[in-house]
């Protein structure tokens, strides 16, 4: 994407200054009985896609959800048989899903997530382990911005998001219904973003989730590999190897660190690349040794994926004969 949420505090300020526009307040506050109905219902974190709302929908006031009710910018796709609506985003006049309510638009976000294989993974997390969720979006490829997941965390945390995942586990709900108004959301299958920097993250203690089914941690820049190893009971020269990693010292992004040895095939014949990568980002995101990709692909440790290459998770001559029968 390359008109996001200019920033909340863009938001705050277009507040003051236009009668109708809406701050990240008056946003939460209107569509977090639709966050937590989609939570009972699907199993995502209200969390989690409230701070996807506010950052797609630039807090409620994009164009793009002002017409088209689409609150989380998804595209019409080959599969979509409804309303639609043209919008200049990474192209000329795309083709995005139109909604007849912003109640429609939270619910297909929903389904768009639980229906695709490539985000599997993450309904084994904890519906409240907001963290694990914001770091899984982006490995499964959900963006491309490497800040993705700091953003949604800062987010959550500075509007205290993270009270309506636990909403979801006393049963009833806990607000009474009241008129949606039709308003829409920018979300997109594959976002890239260029918002406002949102307030640091603040450090706190890691929790430890199964990622790919291995037990991992996502770690945020500047985390130390020592601290990270000592804390788990792991040798230092472990945790590199788990990771595919040369060197200690301080991550130097977010990213998912492995507390176990990853697997050395995947469950699937191939993987194909939604955007540019490492083949090192390859390995991590879907829990596979990075020796094992170099052999399966006929690449190097410091190999580059472009966007739609194909990656084998197995043995060529595996996956062939498997695909043949």
């Amino acid at each position: 994407m390359k008109i996001l949420c200019i920033a909340l505090m863009g938001c705050m300020f277009n507040g003051f200054v236009q009668a109708q526009t809406l701050t990240p307040l008056q946003y939460i506050d209107t569509y977090k009985q639709l966050a937590i109905k989609e939570m009972k219902r699907s199993g995502i974190p209200a969390s989690i896609t409230l701070a996807q709302g506010l950052l797609e929908t630039e807090c409620g006031n994009s164009i793009l959800v002002k017409k088209s009710n689409n609150h989380f910018g998804i595209k019409c796709k080959s599969n979509w048989t409804g309303e639609s609506v043209a919008h200049t985003d990474d192209a000329p006049n795309e083709c995005f899903r139109k909604y007849a309510s912003a109640e429609d638009s939270y619910k297909d976000h929903s389904d768009f997530l639980k229906n695709s294989s490539r985000y599997s993974n993450l309904f084994s997390l904890s519906p409240t382990d907001y963290k694990g969720w914001a770091y899984g979006l982006k490995a499964a490829g959900y963006a491309t911005n490497p800040r993705y997941p700091a953003i949604l965390i800062a987010n959550i945390e500075k509007y205290n998001l993270q009270q309506y995942d636990s909403m979801t586990q006393a049963g009833p709900m806990l607000f009474a219904d009241a008129a949606i108004p039709v308003t829409a959301q920018n979300e997109d299958n594959k976002i890239e973003t260029t918002p406002q920097e949102p307030l640091p993250v603040v450090q706190k203690p890691l929790s430890k989730t199964k990622f790919n089914g291995l037990k991992a941690i996502f770690a945020t820049k500047g985390t130390s590999l020592l601290a990270l190893a000592s804390g788990n009971n792991i040798p230092l020269s472990k945790l590199l190897e788990f990771n595919d990693l040369k060197n200690d010292g301080l991550l130097q992004d977010d990213q998912i660190i492995y507390l176990e040895k990853k697997a050395r095939q995947g469950n699937r014949d191939y993987y194909i690349s939604l955007h540019d990568e490492s083949l090192r980002d390859v390995a991590q995101n879907i829990g596979v040794q990075l020796q094992s990709l170099v052999q399966f692909n006929n690449l190097s440790e410091l190999s580059n994926v472009r966007k739609g290459q194909k990656i084998y998770l197995r043995p060529i001559a595996t996956s062939a004969t498997a695909s043949a029968r």
